[in-house]
């Protein structure tokens, strides 16, 4: 009685197994039919990666359906006619169950090679994400070094700042902040003309060559003449760039500037807001181009805002946002913390703008404490 207990009980199992893999065999029938139904009406060179691994995993499903339909009628059989055993019926059972077991021989390799294969898509489909998540990733790994979240605090100045992408993944906006000097500060802030790849690397280049040429000269205007030299050079005359370098020193109490067709930054001193105009012609434009530099005095309180011209640009129709509506923004409150200024300015534009802000935005504010 126990025995047959057993015997039921397992042969429910199998039975089980077999209904399991059966529907799962069929559906992948279905789904079979379907992937070649969709290729037909759309015609592809070679086998279809999809259909071919859909085929094989219902070869393997069926097959495993098989199995456990055959073991089931084997063990009722067996199990509950117990003159079986004396019969060739029984002999002719258990033969019954090589036949899974030469088809699996006869379609190992294949099995195998299929197993590889799909090994291989798994491979190649997470290398595929990998890359995918890199091309996400490398576009803010790259906008970080050219316009960085946090900048390092400087004694003796306070600094606001504040980056907007544009549409495109790839910015050519940049901004800089370094000293040169122990009692000279460097300010830079740039624009490299288009948008994507080749632009970005071109900002990146013009950003850490700059650094360099500002160590070597104490005047920014012959800074800017090496380094148009250098750009103009290079091969790439499309690659315009407009760019303007502040030199603040200290220990003199004076500024510097000079600008390579840069948008007017502005300064706060003395009671009045002065632009920073352009004094030489954009970067690569003219490699025989020359520039100058102007001085102003620096004292405790001032403030000099530098800005890419996706600020100034912001179209409401024909209308710009414009250089008068930032200069106001800094002559009402000076003495505003700069970051909230530079806030401040960027949803001013938002606001004033009629449509979605996609050129790039980048707004550096530097105050003498």
């Amino acid at each position: 009685m126990v025995s047959t207990v057993i015997v039921i009980v397992v042969a429910l199992g199998c039975f089980a197994g077999t209904v399991v893999w059966s529907r799962s065999a069929l559906r992948l029938g279905r789904a079979c039919q379907r992937i070649e139904q969709d290729l037909a009406a759309v015609p592809m060179r070679g086998e279809s990666p999809a259909a071919e691994l859909a085929r094989s995993d219902f070869r393997k499903e069926l097959h495993t359906a098989i199995l456990y339909g055959l073991l089931t009628v084997v063990i009722l059989l067996t199990g509950l006619s117990e003159n079986l055993s004396d019969r060739v019926a029984f002999d002719a059972l258990r033969l019954l169950l090589l036949v899974p077991v030469v088809v699996s021989l006869i379609n190992g390799r294949r099995f195998l090679d299929e197993a590889r294969q799909a090994e291989e898509r798994f491979l190649i489909e997470r290398r595929a994400k990998e890359v995918a998540t890199q091309e996400v990733s490398a576009p803010l790994a790259w906008a970080a070094r050219l316009a960085p979240a946090e900048l390092p605090p400087i004694e003796g100045f306070e600094v606001g700042r504040v980056y907007e992408p544009g549409s495109g993944a790839m910015a050519g906006d940049f901004y800089d902040l370094y000293h040169t000097a122990p009692s000279r500060l460097a300010a830079v802030i740039g624009d490299v003309a288009g948008h994507g790849i080749e632009p970005s690397i071109t900002a990146f280049q013009v950003k850490y060559l700059l650094r360099v040429f500002l160590r070597e000269y104490r005047d920014p205007a012959q800074a800017l003449e090496e380094l148009n030299l250098v750009l103009s050079a290079s091969g790439r005359p499309e690659d315009l760039v407009s760019l303007c370098a502040v030199v603040f020193d200290s220990a003199a109490g004076s500024l510097r500037f000079a600008s390579a067709g840069h948008p007017p930054a502005w300064i706060w001193h003395d009671g009045e807001v002065r632009p920073l105009r352009s004094t030489g012609p954009l970067l690569t434009l003219d490699p025989k181009g020359t520039y100058v530099s102007y001085e102003f005095p620096l004292n405790p309180g001032d403030v000099a805002l530098l800005y890419t011209d996706g600020l100034s640009e912001a179209r409401a129709g024909e209308q710009l946002f414009g250089e008068d509506r930032i200069a106001a923004m800094l002559r009402r409150d000076p003495g505003e913390d700069l970051t909230t200024l530079c806030k401040g300015l960027l949803e001013a534009a938002r606001d004033f703008a009629t449509a979605p802000l996609t050129d790039d935005i980048a707004i550096l504010a530097i105050r003498r404490t």
